[in-house]
């Protein structure tokens, strides 16, 4: 393999104090590297302290190193072409005056290494996006893309995964989008009133201040895509609407954007009748995590009822996310993926314990509910009826 460095041009850059990397003497390596034309820019790509250009290095496993204006990127070739997808993204984010900041890193590694496994054949830069006359929000994981994609396809959309996915945020601002564009005439958002393990007991105040403390999460997306007094007067006029679970029985829904967020703190009953509510014109989005349902003890969550019942009917999509795409701090993700092993494991030592007992658990319930209408009661079995 011919190790000579490859000299990509990106563009002039300001003499940085990162040593270059060293050439790789193993045949598996490759050295990349990338000149850039903006001296100005380069401070922000590389972060304060080059921080940016350290968290790289730690994720993907390579040696960045820059000399005058070039940047110089040494590794495995999987890893180095990742690495440069990477920096290319962030500097064409800089070119077009737009921020990068860790969260902005993070995205990009995400996208990157996601996009090499799933769809090599899409840019980063054409990935789908919601655009809002205040922002456009583009995805940070492959699959917010491929959410975006079914929101912007699809009458009826399942955002089902850990928090910190971006399923919510993601369905306001596709709402405010088509709001803007006069594709809907409002914007629909309703929650269970489920309490998170806590009885908060008598709420004061209108039906409206009640449910605010529930909906609260979807107030903060929407002031991120509107301004504040925009939020307030669309809410007065009816273009954005709070609408308790409970009151929707009755109702059909049409021309509008509707959201029901925690789906997973539903009964089967209860989002059965949210999903036909939907009218002429109205697209849905339901979101929920079926992993932290708040239900009562041994209710059965609406959420994974309704994504077993509706598998495979045409027009509704369902969107798959796993820790691997929480966009929250780092340690966000690795918090979710350490609850998830440890319901794992307790799953499997609950399966392995019954099988230690030949079935016991289920099968000594189903044995005796077996055995229960022969015994029959008293009064059958002595004639007496005492």
């Amino acid at each position: 393999m011919n190790n000579a460095p490859i000299v990509l041009r990106a563009g002039d850059a300001r003499a940085a104090t990162r040593p270059a990397s060293p050439s790789p003497t193993s045949p598996d390596q490759r050295t990349v590297t990338l000149q850039f034309d903006d001296n100005a820019l380069l401070p922000l790509l590389y972060g304060e302290h080059d921080r940016h250009l350290a968290r790289i290095e730690q994720r993907l496993g390579i040696r960045l190193g820059s000399r005058g204006n070039r940047l110089t990127i040494g590794g495995t070739p999987e890893r180095t072409e990742v690495a440069e997808v990477v920096l290319r993204g962030l500097w064409r984010r800089l070119e077009k005056g737009q921020p990068v900041g860790t969260a902005d890193v993070e995205a990009a590694l995400r996208m990157a290494e996601g996009g090499t496994e799933n769809d090599p054949r899409l840019p980063l830069q054409d990935r789908p996006e919601i655009r809002t006359r205040k922002a456009a929000i583009a995805p940070r994981s492959p699959a917010q893309a491929a959410y975006i994609d079914l929101l912007s396809r699809h009458e009826m959309v399942f955002g089902v995964g850990p928090a910190g996915t971006g399923k919510t945020y993601l369905a306001v601002a596709q709402g405010v989008a088509l709001l803007q564009a006069g594709r809907v005439d409002r914007i629909v958002l309703s929650r269970p009133a489920v309490e998170a393990g806590e009885r908060l007991g008598f709420l004061p105040g209108d039906l409206k201040e009640k449910v605010d403390p529930y909906l609260r999460p979807l107030y903060d997306a929407l002031h991120d895509m509107l301004p504040a007094e925009q939020v307030a007067r669309r809410i007065t006029s009816g273009e954005i609407e709070i609408a308790p679970l409970a009151f929707m029985r009755g109702r059909t829904l049409a021309h509008c954007y509707a959201i029901l967020d925690e789906a997973q703190n539903t009964t089967p009953a209860q989002i059965k009748m949210f999903l036909t509510r939907m009218g002429e014109g109205t697209r849905m989005v339901i979101t929920g995590d079926p992993t932290q349902v708040d239900l009562p003890n041994g209710q059965k969550s609406g959420l994974s009822e309704a994504l077993r019942i509706l598998e495979g009917v045409q027009g509704i999509g369902v969107a798959a996310f796993d820790e691997g795409d929480v966009v929250r701090h780092p340690l966000v993700a690795r918090i979710v993926a350490a609850y998830g092993r440890a319901d794992g494991n307790a799953a499997h030592g609950r399966a392995d314990a019954n099988a230690a007992n030949g079935g016991a658990g289920i099968g000594r319930a189903e044995g005796q509910a077996a055995e229960q209408p022969v015994r029959g009661p008293k009064k059958e079995r002595d004639g007496t009826g005492k």
